[in-house]
């Protein structure tokens, strides 16, 4: 390796050194963990949120408890009263002879 390419390295290095600190300002700010790990045969940068401290419980479902209504007492009245007219009574028929009767006094004796 030559000299240039040994100060690029270095100058690249340092770059990516001062981008990552710039990152990991950001990131911190909003709680993000990051990794940068050197495996064969290159770099890898692992970016993830960490698993939440608290976990919510689930929801529990269940019906409301029965609303019971107690009946309305009941209501005594007197019965209605009807004002009518008097009732009529009609008896059986009456059938009645002739009004003119003929006799044979002929005048007299008309007053007995």
């Amino acid at each position: 390796m030559s000299l240039s390419t040994s100060s690029f390295f270095k100058w690249a290095a340092a770059a990516a050194l001062g981008a990552s600190a710039l990152v990991a300002a950001n990131t911190a700010q909003a709680q993000v963990s990051w990794s940068v790990g050197v495996h064969a045969p290159g770099v890898s940068v692992g970016v993830a949120n960490p698993a939440p401290v608290y976990y919510a419980p689930a929801p529990v479902y269940y019906a409301p408890p029965p609303v019971y209504y107690r009946p309305p007492p009941p209501v005594y009245r007197p019965a209605p009263v009807y004002y009518g007219p008097p009732p009529v009574y009609y008896g059986p028929p009456r059938y009645y002879g002739p009004r003119h009767h003929h006799h044979r006094h002929h005048g007299r004796g008309h007053w007995r």
